[in-house]
């Protein structure tokens, strides 16, 4: 298939309506740093475009008609956004699925210790990383602390020029002979990945006077007592903005852009208005880079609950309904593809890998080995979408993740086909993907939006 580099297709006219999108995405990032910050941006940007609580909605008794945009959280941590579509919701809507939830570093529910007069706060990583990749790298801290009485305090360490960044320590080369002969996975152990936040003693000559020091700057600052983090969840990230990447600016370096290029790309699509006559619908989930469990990932009944709540609110609801709803919809499960790097190209198979700049990626199956884990793709639908993305002018590539038998992901496409709905991954292609800096084309996150709006406006 031939594939072309979209740089060379792009009038100055798009070539700025590409610049002012990615500004739009690069301050979603930096806004969205945790999926509490990514669904409380997204939920202001759903706002402004007209939509409307779905909970309150459901309180009041009342209904919901085509035309109407409404949207339901989960605990502040997932998001799902309806367009109510003139076809009656049992023959199915057009669904985009993104996760935004990260690699990351968590903070433990004991964590604050002290030891030789250095205070640290003890971690567990989250999802696949390369842990060597998070040290001597500064680091910002973020989060919520909710105190007994239901207080909720929210904390950013890290992101603005006059704050302190926090560190994890590494070991310096001239002592590290015997950790240089490790595997990559033995190179430092979780453990030992421990956030180091303070050095000043509040006293002099007395135990533990470093670590009361900091109890003391978050008693003044925030009103946290220790005990406060049994129910914290404050989650440690890459410090400091997205930016341009290239002398020719053509990229984006950020944190997080697994999954959340194609989540606020999916969201962005949605919320441009459109003609539908389908429902149109946008997953924002957690959990996914964790298996997609709890009650905000995927696996939970989140969103089939929801879907049910907008049957009953657009008519009479009977679980008949909500089957037919389920099965006769079309979706793209919206994730990331692993970008082709001639750095490292003994690991892709060139025919089928991905590229940057050659616009949104179709992965019909995923998984690893023999596709286990994997959802497969008719190809009914793989033509499908080929149809639309042409007539609406989308350029597109297909890729597979690496060489058989080399590695191999999943997504949460596969969750959803168990409701019998075409599933196929579509999302955009990433440089370092699950290292504390990211990288993705400009280009393709443009193109994704096109993709994704097109998407949207199908009629199957």
């Amino acid at each position: 298939m031939e594939r072309k580099n979209l740089w060379n297709t792009y009038d100055e006219v798009q070539r700025e309506a590409l610049e002012k999108l990615n500004k739009t995405y690069r301050e979603c990032l930096d806004a969205g740093k945790t999926e509490r910050e990514c669904v409380r941006v997204s939920i202001d940007l759903a706002k402004k475009a007209g939509y409307t609580d779905m909970k309150e909605l459901v309180k009041a008794n009342g209904s919901a008609k085509p035309g109407d945009k409404l949207y339901m959280d989960y605990a502040e941590k997932a998001l799902i956004l309806f367009e109510v579509g003139e076809k009656p919701l049992e023959e199915g809507m057009n669904i985009l699925g993104a996760h935004v939830d990260s690699p990351r570093i968590d903070i433990k529910q004991n964590p604050l210790f002290e030891e030789d007069e250095m205070a640290y706060l003890d971690t567990h990583y989250y999802g696949g990383i390369k842990k060597y990749q998070w040290v001597a790298l500064p680091l910002a801290l973020h989060g919520v602390v909710i105190k007994k009485d239901g207080t909720k305090v929210d904390i950013v360490i890290g992101e603005e020029e006059a704050d302190p960044v926090f560190m994890i320590t590494d070991l310096l080369p001239h002592l590290a002979y015997k950790q240089l002969e490790l595997n990559a996975d033995k190179f430092l152990d979780a453990e030992k990945m421990d956030l180091l936040i303070g050095n000043k003693p509040e006293k002099a000559g007395e135990k533990d006077m470093v670590k009361a020091e900091m109890l003391r700057i978050l008693k003044e600052r925030y009103n946290i007592e220790e005990e406060d983090f049994l129910s914290a969840e404050l989650e440690i990230v890459p410090a400091g903005k997205a930016r341009d990447c290239g002398l020719d600016r053509s990229m984006i370096a950020a944190y997080g852009q697994d999954d959340r290029v194609c989540a606020f790309t999916s969201l962005l699509a949605m919320l441009k208005e459109k003609d539908i006559t389908r429902t149109s619908c946008c997953i924002l989930i957690d959990k996914e880079e964790i298996g997609s469990v709890g009650a905000s990932g995927m696996t939970s009944k989140f969103f089939e609950n929801t879907v049910a709540e907008l049957i009953a609110l657009t008519g009479d609801y009977n679980d008949l309904k909500l089957r037919r709803a389920l099965a006769n919809s079309k979706m793209l499960s919206s994730d990331v593809s692993a970008a082709y790097d001639p750095m490292f190209g003994e690991v892709y198979e060139k025919k089928n890998a991905a590229y940057f700049s050659y616009g949104p990626v179709f992965n019909k199956y995923t998984g690893k080995g023999g596709k286990s884990g994997s959802n497969d793709a008719n190809p009914e639908y793989v033509a499908q979408l080929r149809k639309i993305m042409e007539d609406n002018q989308v350029h597109f590539q297909t890729a597979e993740l690496g060489k058989v038998d080399i590695g191999g992901g999943g997504t949460i496409a596969y969750l959803m086909a168990v409701y019998g709905m075409e599933v196929i991954d579509s999302g955009v292609a990433v440089l370092c993907m699950h290292a504390p800096w990211e990288l993705a084309s400009k280009a393709d996150i443009y193109e994704a939006v096109k993709g994704y709006e097109a998407f949207l406006g199908a009629d199957f």
